[in-house]
């Protein structure tokens, strides 16, 4: 149970897995205000930066679950690092399906709702292991602007119009589960460069010392294409955001 190589390839040099640097993560972590002691609940966590930088800033304490092992290698590191190692713990489990054994205070699934196949399924899933007046928070795209052909949709990994919303869809779409939208944080086409850019590095870095590798062709096809695809279609149609969400 991992996640394919090529992923881990792709994304070996990031700390955060979706299109949030650093200063949108720690905007998002303020904007929450969060009480020492907090307990968290991150599922699909990647390299653990949103629950070891709000450990380390805010005095939460949380759990983190995801399917690769190498991110939760880098999770337990940087944990170490910044010093919150006896705050936050990492199980290597495949998030869908996870509940945590006590009530948290927020319950997360950043940029990872195919768990709860969707939304939808992912508000139900983040739930069962929230406290009473607790609160959610689901990473998501969205449309930015319409796509005007499959060509566009192609290049924005979707394969109809529906599988994504506007965001003033995607609020209503809260609402329409029973969800208080009580804050967001927004991706800008800057932090989706640095989220993908950063890919093209990690990538090339990869082919110079792993030639031979049997990966090694369809890591090449990607860098070759992946620029112009981003540049075209999914920095132009696409955003992402994470939005904090209370049961009414």
């Amino acid at each position: 149970m991992d996640l394919p190589r090529a992923f881990t390839i792709r994304e070996s040099g990031h700390r955060v897995h979706n299109p949030f640097d650093s200063t949108k993560l720690a905007t998002l972590g303020a904007a929450l205000r969060l009480s020492p002691g907090a307990r968290v609940l991150d599922l699909a966590c990647g390299s653990g930066e949103l629950l070891c930088t709000w450990a380390r800033d805010h005095g939460i304490t949380g759990t983190g679950v995801d399917i690769s092992t190498v991110f939760l290698a880098g999770a337990k590191a940087r944990a170490t690092e910044l010093g919150v190692g006896g705050r936050v713990t990492f199980i290597h489990d495949d998030a869908e399906g996870h509940v945590s054994g006590d009530p948290v205070d927020v319950a997360a699934c950043v940029g990872a709702t195919w768990i709860g196949g969707g939304v939808a399924g992912t508000v139900g899933l983040l739930r069962r292991s929230l406290r009473p007046g607790g609160m959610l928070l689901i990473g998501e795209p969205y449309w930015r602007r319409d796509p005007p052909d499959q060509a566009t949709l192609a290049g924005c990994h979707a394969s109809s119009r529906d599988d994504f919303l506007s965001l003033p869809d995607l609020l209503t779409h809260f609402g329409d589960l029973g969800c208080d939208v009580v804050e967001m944080v927004l991706a800008d086409q800057d932090s989706w460069d640095r989220y993908a850019a950063a890919q093209w590095l990690n990538i090339r870095r990869w082919l110079d010392t792993n030639p031979d590798d049997d990966l090694a062709p369809e890591m090449r096809a990607e860098l070759s294409t992946e620029p112009a695809r981003h540049a075209r279609y999914q920095r132009e149609y696409l955003g992402w955001g994470v939005f904090a969400l209370m049961d009414r």
